[in-house]
């Protein structure tokens, strides 16, 4: 039975989705508001989507001038190549543009820095072009915790859904018979 178009955009699901990983850049993320609990969630939710072989793109902003991605991050990832970008959308930056056309997915979980501007305008970008658009709460941060608050309001006004590491890769699951559940359990424990 095929789901319903509305169901679509609220869940999750796995081989229709792509993680950007928005700039967990050295010289940035120290300056966020609990930047080490931040990166604690982000590497586990970056390994739980690789345990279930979902595509992860990773941005960098001025590379030159805010270092490369932080070392667990990296850890985490494995084997990538970043996207460099000079603009806060990474939509508008055309080589993140082709890397999410060629996936062929339509489904866009965010996590990274800052909500308030490269997370945020790049959601905006991506609902406005007719992506499914998940913004992982506990993945995100700004410098101030009200940037963050507002910038997640605006999102879900814009039409992203809200969600948390633990609940979009237990989504994206659907079941204990998934490959991956067992490395994914363990992750969150």
């Amino acid at each position: 039975m095929k789901k319903p178009e509305l169901l679509k955009a609220l869940m999750i699901e796995r081989d229709d989705a792509i993680v950007a990983a928005i700039d967990f850049q050295e010289h940035i993320v120290p300056a966020m508001h609990d930047s080490e609990e931040l990166i604690e969630t982000a590497v586990k939710f970056i390994k739980g989507a690789r345990a279930l072989n979902v595509p992860v793109l990773v941005t960098q902003q001025y590379t030159k001038g805010l270092g490369e991605t932080v070392g667990p991050v990296k850890e985490a990832l494995g084997e990538f190549t970043p996207i460099e970008k000079n603009t806060f959308s990474a939509l508008l930056t055309d080589e993140f543009r082709n890397a999410l056309e060629e996936s062929g997915r339509e489904t866009v979980i965010l996590i990274g820095i800052e909500a308030h501007v490269c997370v945020e305008q790049t959601a905006l970008a991506l609902l406005q072009e007719g992506y499914n658009v998940f913004v992982i709460s506990d993945c995100i941060e700004s410098r101030h915790k009200n940037d963050k608050k507002m910038s997640e309001r605006r999102m879900t006004h814009a039409g992203a859904v809200i969600t948390t590491y633990e609940a979009a890769l237990f989504e994206m699951m659907e079941g204990s018979k998934t490959p991956g559940f067992k490395e994914i359990s363990a992750i969150v424990k």
